[in-house]
């Protein structure tokens, strides 16, 4: 099927700032449906472009990494589609995450997710995502966790991930119903459609957030701005001992969010790192 036309936005520089470029762009909101690397094998260049549903705003774009982005619209192409057949399988952690092009690749041993990103965030190709997976398989090798929320879940893909693990009930919340409905495609394609409720909703003050908390461990996978408005919310449904993790962020940003976090009391335990990117572990002491 084809898609409606999708807008480009695109920007030349350097190989080694490809890859910090293309994470902006593709966290940034509105999120994009994806984000393309090409890069010249004989020169130090890059060409990073981000697909959208909607004319995205230059201007702001243009601020936001600080250079020149061009904006200009598609033609009728199923773009999503092909950039995502292009995307390797993944391996963090347990984890080995794949598409359907790859369905015949899964390696023994490992815990499979079959994720189909359509116009959802996560594939665990960005090292966020990836750094969330390989989290999730630390905390496992420490103790079980018996209700989890998937919180700005995307396509699902750490709410499948902690579903499989522990084989307990997960809740899973997006702001946006597209990526709701997508997460429970991929749940249904992975088996884990009982265990994984999927629900739109803006934050925590969403009825049936409220009433499945407390929650003994929360992954929150944004970025630092929602983390840090969203901090007094996710300390109030976490359960005595519980344990969230804090993603989206870049280095520069973990002092940051640790401050409101600390604030209300959790205590920071761990901090994991992929190139330019945080992952914050923190633990609510309350009794």
């Amino acid at each position: 099927m084809i898609s409606p036309p999708l807008w480009k936005a695109s920007v030349e520089l350097g190989k080694a700032d490809a890859a910090n470029v293309s994470a902006l762009l593709e966290l940034a909101l509105p999120r994009p449906q994806a984000v393309l690397v090409n890069e010249d094998p004989f020169r130090d260049w890059a060409q990073v472009e981000a697909l959208y549903n909607d004319r995205p705003d230059g201007t702001f774009l243009s601020a936001l990494i600080g250079r020149p982005i061009t904006v200009q619209l598609l033609p009728d192409v199923d773009w999503i589609k092909l950039s995502q057949e292009g995307l390797p399988p993944v391996r963090a952690g347990r984890f080995f995450v794949f598409g359907a092009h790859d369905a015949g690749t899964v390696p023994f041993g490992v815990i499979p997710i079959r994720i189909e990103a359509g116009m959802a965030f996560g594939t665990g190709h960005h090292e966020t995502t990836a750094l969330c997976l390989a989290t999730l398989s630390r905390l496992a090798q420490q103790r079980a966790f018996h209700n989890v929320l998937d919180l700005g879940c995307g396509t699902g893909l750490l709410g499948i991930g902690a579903a499989k693990l522990w084989r307990r009930r997960v809740l899973a919340s997006d702001i946006d119903p597209v990526a709701v409905a997508i997460a429970r495609d991929n749940a249904r394609a992975n088996g884990v459609e009982p265990l994984l409720r999927a629900r739109c909703a803006d934050g925590l003050m969403n009825p049936d957030l409220r009433q499945a908390a407390p929650f003994d461990l929360i992954l929150a996978n944004i970025l630092a701005g929602p983390l840090t408005r969203l901090a007094p919310q996710i300390t109030s449904v976490m359960a005595p001992n519980g344990v969230v993790v804090l993603s989206g962020l870049l280095r520069w940003q973990e002092n940051l969010v640790l401050s409101y976090y600390r604030e209300q009391g959790l205590v920071l335990t761990q901090i994991y790192r992929d190139g330019s990117w945080s992952a914050l572990v923190l633990r609510n002491p309350g009794s």
